[in-house]
């Protein structure tokens, strides 16, 4: 029988299939390392998308912040103004109630009282005078109570000089008010 050599053919067959073994091993790698390098670099992509959305969803919440403040300061401006206009329409409102307010100290004042100053603070009106006597005080305090444009007067001091005529110095509040009638005017000013 005939003498094979089987060992070379085996030795050569190992080695191809080493080759084999290292060339399919190299191409893994490479491949694995290019589905690697695709997927850094479209997550690389999208993140540089989601960046520029972000900034520019950033520059138009900035855009919106600052339309924002403004229609904060207009709203505060409208506030003010409303603000004003209220104390305007009031003021237009009460304007004829100095004439009459005036017209009502004169008619309340009677004789032997002379007033040296008027004041008013707010609401309220503190007259000082020169009365011929208590009698008078008194007498002034009544029409003040009758009034319509004066309510609530209060005596606040009373001081007698003696001389050759006899005469009282004093001080009086009384609180601004309001006939029904004008009352109602105002109001219906303020529905409409």
């Amino acid at each position: 029988m005939a003498h094979i050599n089987l060992l070379p053919w085996r030795e050569e067959y190992r080695q191809e299939q080493t080759r084999q073994f290292a060339t399919i091993t190299g191409l893994s790698l490479a491949l694995t390392a290019a589905v690697i390098f695709l997927v850094h670099v479209t997550f690389s992509n999208q993140i540089d998308h989601q960046k520029s959305r972000n900034k520019m969803l950033q520059t138009e919440i900035n855009i919106l912040d600052e339309a924002l403040k403004q229609i904060e300061t207009l709203e505060e401006t409208k506030e003010q103004l409303l603000a004003r206009m209220d104390v305007i329409q009031s003021l237009q409102q009460r304007r004829p109630q100095i004439v009459h307010l005036f017209d009502d100290i004169v008619r309340t004042v009677p004789e032997g009282i002379y007033l040296t100053s008027i004041k008013q603070e707010v609401e309220q009106l503190i007259f000082k005078g020169v009365a011929e006597s208590n009698g008078r005080v008194s007498a002034y305090m009544r029409n003040i109570d009758a009034s319509d444009w004066m309510t609530m007067p209060k005596l606040k001091v009373i001081e007698t000089k003696k001389g050759t005529l006899r005469s009282s110095n004093f001080t009086l509040t009384t609180s601004q008010s309001l006939p029904e009638s004008e009352q109602d005017k105002i109001n219906e000013g303020d529905d409409s």
